[in-house]
């Protein structure tokens, strides 16, 4: 292209089907289409980075019928549907072009070369030089001295010499040409066997359609009599194949400028579609994005006299809303002390201002600061008001902090944490840092940038905050806030565009907040004494297990080497190979384990013994007396919102949800959680949630019934299976039932069950079959949820919190089964995690509201935990059923089991 054009129109629907035709059938590692999407992206870029237009329309053809279909019933007949691979492609394509920021036109009625050729016409009336990409022959019939065609993908361009030079004809007979050939590939009828050739020959002669109508009886030949034949529906040829230049339109060429890009969701599509071409183009573009970067530290202000931190106390109390944050002395949310504080607000012109109140910074040299006391006591009304909005990144870190503090903060309005979770659970990570990259394109300071890395070189540690110079501290900490309120800016539109996830996140997960740390500062209490004692046993059973190893081994080995349990079983036992590493060598995982001691063979099962309860003894019987908190004497863990992608709650230091419940060891620790004296424990679980969430989504009228009836659904399956009456069912077959009841909805195999059970697998098929012919409700439930999610990419929970499957379409079938696998179970477990959360929120409710003698302390899966007080416990028990039970309303009833006992075994 040898000058730039101001106007720039895409032929978007015709660029779609050549790329798709022209380009290699990619795929993203999805399995979803990618090719033609790619390809016409890289035009479009191509396109503007040479051009830089002033007014640009990407047009696509709007579904549905046109007036030329309504002319002539045949018109486009020939043309086959569609490719699917290709469908998927169009709406994508379509947001990214409107992320990319550039007017997206589909206009009803007509085909896009309509309205390309009258936003063309209107601009060169106007003086507008127009740039017309397209590699469609019929646009030639536009060019003229203002507007060019240029063909992006061959890189070929069409003013009205080169018209010329490649059809014979100028631009103002091109529709006469075409008509004369036809289009067998739009069913336009021509002149049998006249070609480009010969359609210019007759131009060039007699000058026009209608001049060579008039002396069609001169031509001689086959060719002659073909014209003939062909004159009365040349005027129709015509009509189909003539550009309209007057379309009805509302805008005009001069209201197509195009706008900033949306960088966060440029970069979750490019992503998505795996082109690092469009992304290193994004991070080159975006290196220059003022909106994407944020305010430079020189303009983050560092608060240290009185007069600064009034002005800031006032403009924070009249801000619509603002974000904090706290800098602390350590992580451990209930050990942390408030070291300086961050905030960040809009200004009235849109800009971002941020500034850090640093209160015990204490190293050589540091300077005066305001004090902790009179920072808080000035900052207090305003956290703790709940009419003040506040955003936040991960804000129950800094609810707690702050209670530490004496600040019971409220009014908490936004989390970006929980923002990004809810919008997508899957789609990266939710701290701060890496949101910060996806949605802002900005790369954060990072805390080790000026604290240093653990352990990085010899006799080196890390800084912690309060040590840290304040040159480097407040752009830091200012920044924290700065990006805090950019992220909410960027990801609160997103969460309100679909409004089941601006409920969940409004109605769940922000309510939840405060309830968790209200439950993590409570902590529990546990016996350290019976742990002690436990771990002692335990390390007797370990070393017992070591010298039967040896001796079964026939010498002693580091039972903790893969390698050397792998010569021992392989070289010198002789045992099978189960399973290999991706290395090539024999695997030793849990898994073979499993597999060589069901056989038979005695030294994997003892290995296997010897894992498990040499993890139970570092996990559990060591570690939990180590980490009882000095000034409560509880042990406090972390409940994680943003991790499980199906919405539930998971906990660190310690972990809640692993303590095993079925061996005698994990229920010895259990046992070691106990009640301050004159508490009972109480323990309210709810039964069967995920089958009775199933029986609501299916609908299916046997499982309806069965738990309507208040029947065991274990015994009612297998009385329903093997057709015998619920009384007449044994153990054994109760066992089978249930474990085809929860393997089903974990999308277990029959393959998998015949292990479980230690049948065959044509029985376990059997049971399968058996099954879904008696639950057909049950199978068509998980055949359309299947079709559902590979159509949308998504399940949904009752709720409507979304998890999105990234290798529903996947070309690769294990990906795409074990995807399969979590869309039927998701909407079930995800629902549970809805289900609990919402009562939660509400048990905690009433113990604020009505102040009883009871406290939230644990959450682990289906169950919430409780201390009581021992007079108060029939009440409670009442009452906190009453409240877990009506947090859903389903198709059947929920039931919650509540236990006491003097410890957590017990009332479990």
């Amino acid at each position: 292209m040898q000058h730039r054009h101001p106007f720039i129109l895409v032929d978007a629907s015709g660029y779609l089907f050549r790329a798709y035709h022209a380009l290699p059938k990619l795929t993203n590692s999805r399995g979803e289409a990618t090719g033609a999407l790619v390809g016409v992206l890289n035009m479009l870029r191509k396109l503007i980075d040479e051009q830089r237009p002033d007014y640009i329309g990407v047009v696509f053809d709007a579904a549905g019928p046109t007036f030329r279909d309504r002319l002539y019933a045949d018109y486009k007949a020939n043309r086959p549907p569609m490719p699917e691979d290709l469908r998927e492609q169009l709406e994508p394509l379509k947001e990214i072009i409107r992320a990319m920021g550039l007017p997206l036109l589909v206009v009803p009625d007509v085909e896009a070369d309509d309205v390309i050729g009258t936003l063309a016409t209107r601009a060169a009336a106007a003086g507008i030089a127009t740039l017309i990409s397209t590699g469609d022959k019929d646009m030639a019939q536009l060019v003229d001295d203002r507007i060019t065609l240029v063909n992006t993908m061959s890189d070929t361009v069409l003013d009205a010499d080169g018209v010329r030079e490649k059809f014979g004809v100028p631009p103002e007979r091109i529709v006469d040409y075409l008509s004369l050939m036809g289009d067998s590939i739009d069913n336009i009828p021509g002149v049998p066997k006249c070609g480009p050739k010969t359609a210019a020959k007759w131009i060039n002669e007699y000058g026009s359609l209608d001049d060579v109508i008039a002396h069609a009886d001169e031509i001689k030949g086959k060719i002659g009599e073909h014209l003939r034949a062909s004159l009365e529906q040349l005027p129709l040829s015509r009509t189909l194949t003539t550009i309209k230049r007057d379309v009805a339109l509302d805008f005009a060429p001069e209201d197509l400028t195009p706008t900033p890009p949306d960088v966060g969701t440029l970069r979750d599509w490019y992503e998505r579609i795996e082109s690092r071409r469009l992304l290193a183009t994004l991070d080159a573009e975006s290196s220059g994005d003022t909106a994407a970067e944020p305010a430079p530290a020189a303009d983050y202000a560092l608060v240290l006299d009185d007069a600064a931190f009034s002005d800031w106390l006032a403009r924070l109390a009249a801000a619509e809303l603002f974000a904090f944050d706290t800098e602390t002395t350590s992580l451990d949310y209930m050990q942390a002390r408030i070291v300086g504080v961050s905030f960040a607000l809009a200004s009235d012109d849109g800009r971002i201002q941020a500034a850090y109140m640093p209160v015990a910074h204490d190293y050589p040299g540091a300077p005066e600061q305001l004090g902790r006391e009179r920072v808080l006591d000035g900052l207090r009304p305003l956290l703790q008001d709940p009419d003040r909005p506040k955003v936040g990144q991960n804000l129950k870190y800094d609810i707690s902090v702050c209670a530490n503090h004496g600040i019971a903060v409220q009014g908490v309005a936004h989390d970006t944490m929980l923002q990004s979770y809810v919008l997508d659970s899957t789609a990266t990570r939710h701290d701060m840092d890496s949101l910060a990259k996806k949605y802002l394109n900005h790369e954060t300071i990072r805390f080790e940038d000026i604290a240093g890395k653990k352990g990085a070189g010899k006799g080196s540690r890390q800084l912690t905050f309060d040590q840290i110079p304040l040159e480097q501290a407040g752009p830091y900490a200012a920044e924290d806030a700065d990006v805090t309120l950019r992220l909410h800016q960027a990801l609160w539109p997103k969460v309100q565009a679909v409004p089941s996830l601006q409920r969940v996140y409004q109605e769940i997960e922000l309510p939840l907040v405060p309830v968790l740390s209200r439950m993590e500062r409570l902590g529990v209490r546990i016996d350290v004494d019976a742990l002690k004692d436990q771990s002692q046993a335990l390390a007797r059973r370990i070393a017992e297990l070591e010298e039967r190893a040896y001796a079964a081994a026939g010498r002693r080995f580091n039972m903790g080497s893969p390698k050397q349990i792998g010569a021992i079983f392989f070289d010198e036992l002789k045992l099978p190979v189960v399973a290999k590493t991706p290395k090539g060598a024999p695997s030793t995982s849990e898994a073979v384990l499993e597999k060589l001691a069901e056989d038979g063979h005695e030294l994997p099962g003892i290995i296997l013994e010897h894992r498990g309860l040499s993890k139970l003894r570092s996990t559990y019987t060591d570690k939990l007396p180590q980490m009882v908190n000095p000034d409560t004497g509880r042990v406090h863990t972390s409940y994680h919102q943003a991790v499980a992608a199906t919405g539930r709650l998971s906990s660190s230091d310690p972990n809640l949800q692993n303590i095993p419940i079925r061996s005698e060891d994990g229920r010895k620790i259990r046992q070691a959680f106990v009640p301050e004296p004159g508490y009972r424990m109480l323990a309210a679980d709810y039964s069967q949630i995920e089958l009775r969430i199933m029986a609501h989504l299916s609908g299916d009228e046997r499982l309806l019934a069965a738990f309507a009836a208040g029947a065991d659904i274990h015994r009612a399956t297998a009385a329903e299976i093997l057709g015998v009456a619920q009384e007449a069912v044994t153990s054994e077959q109760r066992r089978s039932a249930k474990a085809i009841n929860f393997g089903l909805i974990y999308g277990m195999s029959a393959f998998g069950l015949a292990r479980q059970l230690g049948i065959e697998r044509a029985e376990a098929q059997a049971y399968v079959d058996l099954y879904f012919a008696r639950y057909p409700g049950v199978r068509a439930f998980m055949d359309d949820i299947r079709v559902q999610a590979r159509a949308d990419r998504y399940v949904e929970t009752l709720f409507g919190r979304r998890l999105y499957l990234t290798n529903i379409n996947h070309s690769n079938q294990q990906l795409r089964n074990a995807a399969e696998r979590t869309a039927i179970n998701a909407p079930m477990q995800g629902t549970a995690a809805d289900i609990i959360k919402r009562a939660m929120i509400r048990v905690d409710q009433w113990i604020r509201q009505e102040q009883p003698p009871v406290r939230m302390i644990m959450q682990v899966h289906d169950e919430l935990v409780f201390e009581v007080e021992a007079d108060a416990v029939d009440q409670a028990s009442a009452r906190i059923r009453e409240i877990m039970q009506g947090a859903a309303e389903l198709k059947v009833p929920l039931i919650v089991d509540v236990g006491v006992g003097d410890n957590w075994d017990q009332a479990h």
